[in-house]
């Protein structure tokens, strides 16, 4: 693909004003839906960088029927900012920080991660679980944001969220797997909690969700691929907190090279990408 320079591409800083009604609608169930995060011009401009990354990387090397749940489910690529001048001017972009910035309540957000997840067709569904079992981060003020790059239609639909799931923290540390999904999804029906896909996405629409909220996806019964974004923010000041479990002691490596239990979550890894103005 010819290279363009970063500096020719869309810039993606203009404001998403959020509601009052809205912002309490997230807070109470712990996931929403907004349109048009990301305008036409834009997902038009920097899809193919992103492509371009997820399928130089792709670590696939067996048919999907022969693969594990987790293997089924997408490809994914972390943290492709860093692999890309073009694609960290997307990922990092102030616009969708704000937005997780303002749907928490704070005055300043880091990025935890980014990921490419692109679910192929015919992929399997993604199991019930909570993003927050794998982070070592001693906060509830943590976000995803989740952007399909492509329409998806009905059939695939959005994430599935259980409402007000977020508000009891720490379920189950399982991770994803079969596991987690028959455990979590007992756990579920057994609370009577709501279940929500917002079906039908247009590629710029975004959902995004607290780190403690119970979410799955459903499989993709299509020919084309589901390209999806994610970006993991959480609330600047967090500190790092003692890892309890392989997983987190995994993540706290990974992504706060340098830092141990007790410091700022912090490492060069984790930019300020929004703070409040005065």
């Amino acid at each position: 693909m010819e290279n363009i320079n970063a500096a020719k591409l869309p810039q993606i800083d203009q404001d998403y004003e959020l509601t009052k009604s809205q912002i309490a609608d997230y807070g109470k169930n712990g996931h929403i839906l907004l349109r048009n995060v990301a305008t036409a011009e834009e997902i038009a401009a920097y899809r193919p960088f992103m492509s371009e990354l997820v399928e130089k990387l792709n670590y696939h090397d067996k048919p999907i029927e022969e693969r594990d749940t987790y293997g089924k489910a997408f490809i994914q690529i972390p943290n492709v900012w860093q692999k890309s001048e073009e694609v960290a001017r997307f990922v990092l972009a102030e616009r969708f920080a704000k937005i997780a910035a303002d749907l928490m309540g704070v005055d300043a957000v880091r990025i935890y991660h980014d990921q490419a997840l692109y679910k192929e067709p015919r992929g399997g569904h993604t199991p019930w679980h909570q993003d927050q079992i794998y982070w070592p981060l001693d906060t509830d003020k943590t976000i995803t944001l989740w952007m399909p790059l492509v329409p998806i239609s009905e059939e695939v639909g959005s994430m599935t969220f259980a409402s007000e799931s977020h508000l009891n923290g720490y379920v189950s540390r399982t991770v994803i797997s079969d596991e987690s999904h028959r455990t979590l999804k007992t756990y579920i029906e057994g609370k009577g909690l709501t279940q929500v896909n917002y079906g039908a996405m247009t590629a710029g629409d975004a959902t995004f969700h607290a780190g403690w909220t119970l979410h799955s996806a459903p499989g993709n019964p299509t020919d084309t691929m589901r390209e999806v974004i994610t970006v993991i923010y959480y609330a600047d000041g967090t500190k790092v907190a003692e890892p309890d479990s392989n997983s987190r002691k995994n993540d706290m490596q990974a992504w706060f090279p340098g830092c141990q239990a007790g410091d700022l979550a912090a490492s060069p890894l984790n930019p300020v990408v929004y703070r409040k103005r005065n």
